[in-house]
């Protein structure tokens, strides 16, 4: 799918209510999540003991940190839209997030994202992104949710 091009408020609402993309897969090899594990200080053996994993845990393998799989939003989402014209973007928050199925170390993540609603708030756009982050090959989501960004436009 051809990325959506936003240069102005006027773009975004024609997209209000609609399924602006859907990203390509991105794969989550080990080597990510152990960085991931690094950066936040959380070597949980669920997501880093490849060893004990296969043995201890119900999935057989590591698996992704949730947080990673939602630290992945803001490059899944730049495969999807290009906002022109802008000051700056900022994330505003999440909500209704949820996670619904784990995500295995070397499994493929997808974005799926809806403009689900759009306000003008003093010359500021406020984006509310319906979003589900799919596992390549399995039905249920790895994770659903509001993505909230505030779009400081250049007049």
């Amino acid at each position: 799918m051809e990325k959506v091009v936003i240069n102005s408020y006027e773009d975004f609402e024609k997209w209000v209510g609609k399924q602006i993309g859907v990203s390509e897969y991105v794969p989550i090899p080990q080597e990510r999540i152990n960085l991931f594990a690094d950066a936040t200080l959380d070597h949980q053996w669920i997501h880093v003991d490849v060893e004990r994993a296969k043995v201890e845990s119900p999935f057989k393998s590591t698996i992704v940190h949730g947080y990673l799989t939602l630290s992945m939003l803001p490059y899944l989402w730049g495969q999807i839209i290009e906002v022109n014209n802008l000051k700056m973007m900022i994330n505003y928050g999440m909500e209704k997030m949820k996670f619904g199925q784990a995500v295995l170390s070397g499994q493929s993540i997808r974005l799926v994202a809806y403009l689900q609603s759009l306000a003008n708030l003093r010359g500021v756009a406020k984006a509310e992104i319906k979003f589900a982050i799919e596992i390549e090959g399995e039905k249920k989501k790895a994770l659903e949710g509001v993505a909230v960004f505030l779009y400081y436009f250049n007049n």
